[in-house]
């Protein structure tokens, strides 16, 4: 208690006496002093906000405490593995929801296969092509979602090297082992079979669906005029090949060679940076696709970039050892593998896409794909394979092709140069497309190029 005598202030004395709240009730040993300010008995504000602290110092922990706890690092382990966890989770469920992916299976088979039989060459050359393809289709898979995570830019380039990686993993390939009919075969059977089986194709399923298809035209021309030019360039060499005045040994075709490839290249360059950067908006689609669809989370994605890049790189080490043993027992020459199977097989994940986007009535994305790749290839890849070739291949390879090739590719390109020019299709466009590319393969299968390319 505190006496009646207590100073509360300086030359101030109180005098005690009960108080009595508004209530009624009496607040013993509350003084008043009689300046009228409340004193410090057991029931005052003071006391009652020194209780409060007290209570408040039991509860709440204390400064060290706090500080501990700051300074305790998060267990990231956990959510780490979780993160793994759920990647992983992803991947398997675009497996088991993707039927050309159960190929899969074909991976381990075909590598067990080489170890176990490796003369066995007609069996590993179909175990190869079938284990190529799920392949391509899971590196189609991550270079999209890398692409939707990196922006219009680095996206449109990222799909624009690596959407062809299959062909030119096998192409490289064949290059280290010095079979250019097939590497050459292979270059002008991917530029045939997408501006034209691809294409073609597109526009039959789409038209089976839809009596009359449209499409943006500026797209299409694009590609289509990139392609044309690309042509042009790739058989130059060719045409002036059996020149009676050209020296002996190829040194001038090479050197023709390696010039049109810088300027493909450059070509290609300025391509992207038109399409992608400075007139964009002139690509725009039409359509109106799913804008929500569901990407890949880019661990998973990068990561699985990395791995079916090394695993290509293996299976089509044994489908180029065992091609040519194999096209021998099937009466196929290694112009016709590199023209249909190589280029069937390689393009086969680019196949799904775009014949499902022609169903949806997305016409603009099915023929992006299809001159999109042919032009890639033409103004990418030929040229990349050329400049290798002195780093890698036994010789330096030219873009000298046996004449069939040349007539072969200049048709499918001014075809589908002059059948994307209306904007519009139908069914029985695609469905003649379908058989030019037919007679191309009779051809080739029936009367095979007798040169050495």
């Amino acid at each position: 208690m505190i006496d009646k005598g207590f100073s509360g202030r300086v030359g101030t004395t109180f005098a005690g006496r009960d108080q009595v709240d508004p209530s009624g009730k009496t607040l013993a040993g509350c003084y008043r002093g009689s300046d009228g300010v409340q004193g410090y008995g057991a029931f005052s504000s003071h006391a009652l906000s020194a209780s409060a602290r007290t209570t408040s110092r039991l509860s709440l922990p204390t400064l060290s405490q706090i500080n501990t706890r700051r300074a305790r690092p998060p267990d990231l382990s956990i959510s780490v593995s979780m993160e793994g966890a759920a990647d992983m989770q992803t991947l398997l469920t675009e497996i088991r929801n993707t039927p050309l992916l159960w190929m899969l299976a074909f991976v381990p088979i075909v590598l067990v296969a080489e170890a176990v039989a490796p003369h066995s060459h007609t069996l590993l050359f179909v175990l190869a092509v079938l284990a190529i393809v799920p392949l391509a289709a899971l590196l189609s898979h991550a270079t999209e979602a890398v692409a939707a995570k990196t922006g219009d830019a680095v996206g449109g380039l990222l799909n624009a090297t690596l959407g062809n990686l299959t062909e030119l993993i096998i192409a490289i390939t064949a290059l280290r082992a010095g079979q250019y009919m097939l590497v050459k075969a292979s270059i002008a059977g991917a530029i045939v079979t997408n501006a034209v089986f691809m294409l073609g194709a597109c526009l039959l399923l789409g038209g089976l669906r839809y009596h009359v298809q449209e499409y943006n035209r500026a797209g299409a021309r694009l590609s289509s005029g990139l392609l044309l030019m690309a042509t042009v360039a790739l058989l130059a060499p060719s045409a002036v090949a059996d020149l009676e005045h050209l020296p002996q040994g190829g040194g001038i075709l090479n050197k023709l060679s390696v010039g049109i490839s810088i300027l493909l290249i450059i070509a290609y360059a300025l391509g992207l940076l038109f399409s992608l950067v400075t007139h964009k908006e002139l690509f725009a689609s039409s359509d109106h696709g799913d804008a929500k669809e569901a990407h890949w989370p880019i661990g998973i994605a990068v990561g699985t970039l990395l791995v079916v890049t090394v695993l290509v790189a293996l299976v089509s080490e044994i489908f180029v050892e065992s091609v040519q043993k194999a096209a021998e027992t099937f009466g196929m020459s290694p112009a016709f593998v590199g023209f249909i199977v190589v280029s069937l097989v390689g393009a086969a994940a680019e196949f799904a896409v775009a014949f499902a986007a022609a169903r949806k009535d997305r016409l603009d994305m099915a023929i992006s794909i299809a001159l999109g790749s042919a032009s890639q290839i033409a103004l990418f890849v030929a040229p990349a394979l050329v400049l290798l070739s002195y780093v890698v291949g036994p010789t330096p390879m030219n873009l000298q092709f046996w004449p069939g090739a040349v007539t072969m590719v200049m048709i499918a390109t001014v075809t589908s140069a002059f059948i994307t020019a209306s904007g519009r299709s139908a069914w029985f466009v695609g469905a003649l497309m379908l058989f030019i590319y037919a007679v191309f393969a009779l051809t080739l299968y029936v009367v095979p190029p007798a040169g050495p390319g």
